[in-house]
């Protein structure tokens, strides 16, 4: 059998070195509150509101560290209450996208674009998707055994020499199959 263990990821955002200038103050470094499951990523301890047309998070947090753009990762729960419709994309994938006004500490950013709803994917370390015979880029059908077990689709595989075995999926996605961060789930193909 082919576990992983699931990640679920709660609305958040990854911020460019020039927002968080903007946000923050010149110069401001984010400061590391918790590890996550990938090499070299982190939970901040800072977090920003994020205003919709129809709605505000406040305290959504950083991961850090910086990235060259700035994007909003919500679920579609998120994404209706705020009052906008972003694609599910994959990390990164902006093109097209809603932006959201993000307020930090010491000023504002009216995004053009960045909100998106994250595509259920896993991260693989190369020798991992070696040994189970998955390429990158390959979708997968994945088991989730929770509460209310059920089975993803369309399971995007990323696969690199940086990553750490992990299933990533939203709050919507988690609460659906009953599951939690530490659970585990079988890929099927």
């Amino acid at each position: 059998m082919k576990t992983v263990p699931i990640g679920v990821s709660a609305r958040h955002i990854h911020v460019s070195r020039a927002h968080i200038d903007i946000l923050f103050g010149e110069g401001y470094e984010l400061t590391n509150f918790k590890e996550l499951t990938q090499p070299g990523q982190y939970a901040a301890q800072e977090t920003v509101a994020i205003v919709g047309p129809k709605g505000k998070f406040d305290k959504v947090r950083i991961l850090g560290p910086a990235r060259p753009n700035t994007q909003i990762e919500i679920s579609r729960t998120d994404a209706f209450s705020l009052g906008v419709n972003p694609p599910v994309r994959e990390s990164g994938q902006i093109a097209d996208t809603p932006g959201l006004k993000v307020i930090g500490p010491k000023g504002e950013i009216d995004l053009e674009r960045g909100a998106i709803v994250a595509a259920r994917h896993i991260h693989f370390h190369t020798s991992d998707a070696e040994k189970w015979g998955i390429q990158d880029k390959q979708l997968l059908r994945v088991k989730l055994v929770g509460e209310r077990p059920l089975i993803f689709e369309d399971v995007i595989a990323r696969v690199s020499e940086q990553f750490a075995l992990d299933m990533h999926i939203d709050t919507d996605e988690g609460n659906a199959a009953g599951v939690k961060t530490g659970d585990y789930a079988e890929v099927l193909d």
